[in-house]
């Protein structure tokens, strides 16, 4: 493994470790830094260490005394300071319950949603401002303040820098467990921009999501989460054509799809719904959902009906306007396209979907499968004033000229 690589797989639990330490994050991060800078310098020449983590820590830790020292801040900082030293090299070697207790911080509801979502992205994920700021298309500057913003609200409110006591546990792995589903789905169709994927958000995504399965293993939902992600990830070669433009799932080469994703995806989700039983959390229903399409040998050959009663489950332990679609373009699919098309319309007009494009869209498949290709076109025409990443926009242009050709 390479230096890089191992700064990327390594950055989460070392950063975790240092704040830890050094209890502060500027400085932590500034000496890890200042670490990696001697990695670079050092190994190629030294060879690699036996423990790169624990190398990194000690010297980011060495750094950071340094750094103390110049601000002429050493006689406020000596206790600590000298206890610093006197750790050994054992004991610099990164913890695993140290990461736990950062994504608790990084997702902590005082924090804006938004803050969340960067900081996480920033110390778990190693991901530069700049690299964070261009994934979410933004300004680095405005990125920048961000995670200026969430750090010093940690630092002023006293935000705890620890695993939530178990009464709390709960509500507070469902952030922390959104936080890394809104990244991958950011990943996965983006909001905004020319390219539908960013794979890079995908990747980090699915590693916090098997951090989370490594650090809390008897949670069930983190196993669903997991899944959820791998199973959709399994078609990224498929979902976009040479051109970057979209293929639909019934079109796409399936015998191109990652089969170990979907295999360690669907054994996932057994073990979820197993553990979960009847009080099952929506990622792993969601996940099992994924998991008849991944495991499907052909489109024709999908078991719609078993995925609309999953989606009527999901309704009913988490009901939303975005599930109830999906369970009526299931039903729609199952055979029943003229009751499907009802369940869409008694859906539309409600303020909850007002602005969501693929009500639209949906209503179009079903009334173009109906041969009611005016109407399929007027409901193209509505999506096209709502969707806003590029790749859809062409998507759905090019779905409208066909009909209306």
């Amino acid at each position: 493994m390479g230096i890089e690589d191992i700064f990327r797989a390594e950055h989460g639990r070392i950063l975790a470790t240092l704040i830890r330490r050094l209890g502060d994050f500027d400085v932590a991060e500034e000496a890890l830094q200042e670490a990696y800078a001697a990695a670079l310098e050092q190994w190629p020449g030294e060879g690699t260490p036996a423990n790169p983590g624990a190398w990194l820590v000690s010297t980011a830790r060495h750094k950071a005394i340094d750094r103390l020292r110049r601000r002429s801040r050493l006689t406020q900082m000596q206790d600590e300071i000298a206890w610093h030293i006197e750790l050994t090299a054992e004991e610099d070697t990164p913890v695993a319950e140290d990461r736990l207790r950062l994504i608790f911080t990084c997702c902590h509801p005082a924090l804006a949603p938004e803050a969340q979502v960067a900081l996480t992205l920033r110390t778990l994920g190693g991901l530069s401002t700049e690299e964070i700021a261009r994934a979410f298309l933004v300004p680095t500057p405005t990125m920048a303040q961000r995670l200026v913003r969430a750090k010093a609200k940690i630092r002023l409110a006293h935000i705890p820098y620890e695993v939530p006591p178990s009464d709390a546990l709960a509500e507070r792995l469902e952030a922390v467990m959104l936080v890394v589903y809104l990244v991958f789905n950011e990943g996965y169709a983006a909001s905004f921009g020319a390219h539908l994927v960013r794979h890079e958000l995908c990747e980090q995504a699915i590693r916090l999501g098997r951090m989370l399965v490594e650090l809390l293993p008897a949670e069930a939902e983190a196993k669903g989460l997991l899944a959820l992600m791998l199973l959709h990830d399994s078609r990224r070669a498929t979902r976009l054509d040479d051109s970057g433009d979209i293929v639909l799932l019934e079109d796409q080469d399936r015998s191109r799809w990652d089969r170990a994703q979907i295999d360690e995806g669907a054994a996932l989700v057994e073990a979820a719904l197993r553990e979960g039983g009847r009080a099952s959390g929506q990622y792993a229903l969601q996940a099992a959902i994924a998991a008849v399409h991944a495991q499907a040998p052909s489109a024709a050959a999908t078991d719609w009906r078993q995925i609309a009663a999953l989606y009527g489950v999901l309704a009913r332990i988490h009901p939303s306007p975005v599930v109830e679609l999906n369970r009526a373009v299931a039903v729609a699919m199952s055979g029943e396209i003229e009751r499907g098309l009802r369940l869409v319309e008694e859906l539309d007009g409600g303020a909850e979907l007002d602005s969501y494009h693929l009500l639209p869209v949906a209503r179009a498949e079903l009334l173009r499968r109906l041969g009611r290709h005016a109407e399929a076109v007027q409901s193209y025409e509505r999506a096209l004033t709502l969707v806003t990443n590029e790749a859809e926009r062409r998507h759905l242009e090019r779905r409208r000229s066909e009909i209306a050709s």
